[in-house]
């Protein structure tokens, strides 16, 4: 990814990733289960509050569940004309289901913006969200507003699917070439290629 992509396309896209391809020909899910969720939240620290010591629960993970249900059917909407990740193309919510989903998760926990403005350094104003209701830790309401905000914002727009054989992760295009999410892939989908291009004329 560029070094300019904003802290939610990251998480958005980080959230989205946690389920990927198992490297036996199925899927494997990152947040199958409390120790996945705990962990997660820890490889990505600055989500929530003290987050080294969070402690997930099954509210925890069913709404950030869901949250990510929600994402990548957005997701897929937002490749469009393109397919979208074979993982979801048979289980994706229906479109306003997600809208609904996402929305309601970002209400648990309302935002205020915040402007820094620092002393010195070329760099001007910036606003930040914080979170203002009692429960700032509210994970899933955190996450569903980073998706808000990756959808919103400009980085939607190079938000792809990867089609090699295998893989099921979305991507932000590099530049306008490319096709995969990372080299291996490329080389999976151009050996798949070559296979199916030598079965057609045997």
């Amino acid at each position: 990814m560029q070094d300019s992509t904003s802290t939610d396309t990251r998480i958005a896209l980080d959230l989205a990733l946690t389920v990927r391809h198992d490297g036996h020909g199925g899927v494997a899910d990152d947040l199958a289960d409390l120790a996945g969720l705990a962990a997660w939240v820890r490889a990505h620290p600055g989500i929530v509050p003290d987050g080294g010591r969070y402690r997930a629960d099954e509210p925890a993970l069913t709404a950030v569940r869901a949250v990510r249900a929600a994402a990548r059917a957005l997701f897929a909407r937002a490749v469009r004309p393109g397919e979208p990740s074979p993982a979801d193309a048979a289980r994706l919510l229906p479109v306003p289901e997600a809208l609904r989903c996402l929305n309601q998760a970002a209400a648990r926990t309302p935002t205020v913006p915040v402007l820094d403005w620092a002393e010195t350094g070329p760099a001007g104003p910036v606003v930040r969200r914080e979170p203002a209701g009692d429960r700032p830790d509210d994970l899933a309401a955190l996450l569903a507003h980073a998706v808000i905000g990756f959808l919103a914002g400009p980085d939607r727009h190079r938000l792809r699917a990867c089609h090699a054989p295998r893989c099921v992760r979305y991507f932000l295009k590099e530049h306008p070439r490319q096709e995969w999410c990372k080299p291996s892939c490329g080389n999976r989908a151009r050996v798949a290629r070559h296979h199916e291009r030598h079965k057609r004329t045997a």
